[in-house]
């Protein structure tokens, strides 16, 4: 299969409140959601004079000066280096067909599918430092998308969300109870996104990680998921992601 624009999915699953073009660059007002949908992207042609107008719209904004380097942009990255942008949050993209992650029945009740998300569900996720301002985000999804409600023991065990942007599904907000951890449920969860994906029409079945955060991308290639693609952040020190 030929493979999708991820980028394209990751704004079509989870959106920014509102996106500008300032000639080849494309702002993102985030209204609190995060660095994903408030980081301005570059498109070929930019120049010095654009970085500078996005700054100033940024914090127009009330948003910290944050700029999404993708593959390919070294010349972006050496720029906002010379800047004084620092690296933050280096990211892999994740994917594989959905039908991989179908090949095992899910156990009863371990994932259900709920949308609007329950009190509950909050609840864990704003322990995990998913606030309104992201389940916002989850809101302004067009196409299709759904809450998750992992249980183990009979007992709550976590959290997460699906949307679908054309052919691909990703998942965000993917939280697991720490007293829950260990028991398998980060793959179920990937699981039942695939299953519902399917259902949904996706062939391709994503999800983002931070670099840093090793028992997840240990997770995701354990699932036979593959890296398809990186992003970093450079945001102006001292200016944080709201």
């Amino acid at each position: 299969m030929t493979q999708p624009d991820w980028f394209a999915a990751l704004d079509g699953t989870w959106p920014a409140a509102e996106y500008t073009q300032l000639g080849p660059l494309t702002l993102r007002r985030g209204q609190g959601g995060g660095s994903r949908v408030s980081a301005t992207t570059a498109a070929p042609g930019w120049a010095e004079a654009d970085l500078e107008r996005a700054e100033a719209a940024m914090r127009d904004m009330g948003q910290p000066c944050i700029f999404q380097v993708r593959p390919g942009q070294d010349d972006l990255d050496t720029a906002l280096a010379d800047r004084g942008y620092e690296v933050m949050d280096p990211v892999t993209i994740f994917a594989c067909p959905v039908d991989d992650l179908c090949d095992i029945p899910i156990p009863r009740v371990t994932v259900l599918h709920i949308w609007e998300p329950l009190a509950l569900m909050r609840e864990i996720w704003a322990e995990a430092g998913i606030g309104p301002a992201r389940i916002a985000v989850m809101d302004r999804v067009r196409g299709p998308r759904t809450g998750m409600l992992g249980r183990w023991n009979e007992k709550p065990a976590g959290v997460g969300f699906a949307a679908c942007h054309g052919e691909v599904a990703m998942v965000h907000a993917l939280e697991v109870l720490a007293h829950q951890r260990r028991n398998g449920m980060g793959g179920w969860f990937m699981r039942a996104a695939a299953f519902w994906a399917r259902k949904s029409g996706a062939r391709w079945m994503s999800v983002m990680c931070t670099e840093a955060n090793g028992p997840a991308n240990a997770l995701y290639r354990n699932l036979g998921m593959q890296a398809v693609g990186h992003y970093h952040y450079r945001i102006m020190p001292k200016e944080e992601p709201n």
